[in-house]
């Protein structure tokens, strides 16, 4: 019994290996006809990703039934060659909208997965002292690598139920009411803050509006401006419009390199420029959202690489990216007297400002 037994096992393995190696041929060729620069290349391209993590996910259930087989392990290690080229020539070649589903991809970190990975003490702030509290932000207090320092960011979340408690990381008014109260919380106390932003945008609900959502918004720009401290910005995820500045006013902008910064949703501006929301991804390129683009415009200060393959595959080696990252821009900052910093940032976004205009 116990050798039929380990007949079926082999057979299983021998079945599920046959299917991976199947799927893997039709993953490279469906690449390569996505290397044609015709409207296929972006639907190919997305399937060969999604294709990609199927296999993967085959692979590790074959390396339980491997155990000690040798010529099993030999064909695992040949598979996980093959998954890695593919992989790395896909991540080379991604286009703006691509890049776009990455920056929405639910499995990326978030801004509590981070806090974890860079941040000690974490001990978050709740409300804006005016309305209530809004967990699509979330704010407090911790420390980084040693020093005080206070935290602000977007919220989003993988499950419905979550998805709900969060809105879908889009803040109201109260959101940015309690990240400007974090804020100024910061200035008094001498510490740095970070934010992290990863949002479609601000909420545009009726009440949000009614709640005063601009008023809130342009009121930290305004004061973001003003506040003596240190302020570091990294984009993780989506950078949606105004949702997005008005916790982004910052002496560095860092973006992830798989995140995307701009005024609007390239679906949004699709169905603005064409009346159609299919060609998102020629606004997702015309919009030049990505971060190679705005580093090149100078609008952010930094681009954070990612683990192989995107930030949704490794989350502590993500947070081990951004953490070298911010630890390098933070040294530089908290030499700059106070002062210094505001005249800094100041002529930092009347240039960008100005440089858009004449454009």
């Amino acid at each position: 019994m116990e050798a039929m037994g380990t007949v079926a096992v082999r057979s299983s393995g021998d079945g599920v290996f046959a299917v991976s190696e199947f799927l893997l041929s039709m993953v490279e060729a469906l690449w390569t006809v996505s290397r044609n620069g015709n409207q296929t290349k972006m639907e190919s391209a997305n399937k060969a990703q999604h294709e990609l993590e199927r296999i993967e996910e085959q692979i590790q259930q074959l390396e339980t039934l491997a155990g000690d087989n040798q010529e099993a392990q030999r064909r695992l290690q040949q598979l996980h060659e093959r998954v890695n080229a593919l992989r790395q020539q896909i991540y080379a070649h991604l286009n703006a909208w691509e890049k776009t589903e990455l920056a929405r991809h639910p499995q990326r970190p978030y801004l509590l997965d981070y806090a974890e990975r860079i941040f000690t003490d974490w001990s978050e702030i709740h409300g804006d002292r005016g309305f209530g509290d809004d967990p699509a932000i979330v704010c407090g207090m911790a420390r980084f690598h040693g020093d005080d320092v206070m935290v602000v960011g977007h919220q989003k979340a993988r499950d419905t139920r979550q998805k709900v408690y969060r809105n879908f990381g889009m803040p109201n008014p109260e959101g940015y009411r309690k990240a400007l109260r974090v804020m100024r919380l910061a200035e008094k106390f001498g510490r740095a803050i970070f934010t992290f932003v990863d949002t479609p945008g601000a909420y545009p609900g009726l009440g949000a509006e009614e709640r005063g959502q601009a008023e809130a918004i342009a009121r930290n720009l305004r004061e973001m401006a003003r506040i003596e401290v240190p302020i570091i910005t990294t984009i993780t995820g989506e950078g949606g419009s105004g949702g997005a500045l008005a916790i982004a006013v910052a002496d560095r902008v860092l973006m992830m390199e798989n995140a995307i910064y701009s005024v609007i949703s390239p679906e949004g501006c699709a169905s603005i420029m064409w009346r159609d929301a299919s060609k998102k991804d020629l606004a997702a390129q015309a919009l030049r959202i990505t971060a190679t683009d705005l580093s090149q415009l100078g609008c952010i200060d930094d681009t954070v690489e990612e683990p192989e393959g995107g930030a949704h595959r490794d989350h502590d080696a993500a947070a081990a990216l951004l953490d070298a990252a911010l630890q390098k821009h933070y040294s530089q900052l908290k030499q700059i007297p106070a002062r210094e910093l505001l005249a800094l940032r100041y002529n930092k976004f009347r240039h960008m400002a100005q440089f858009f205009r004449e454009e």
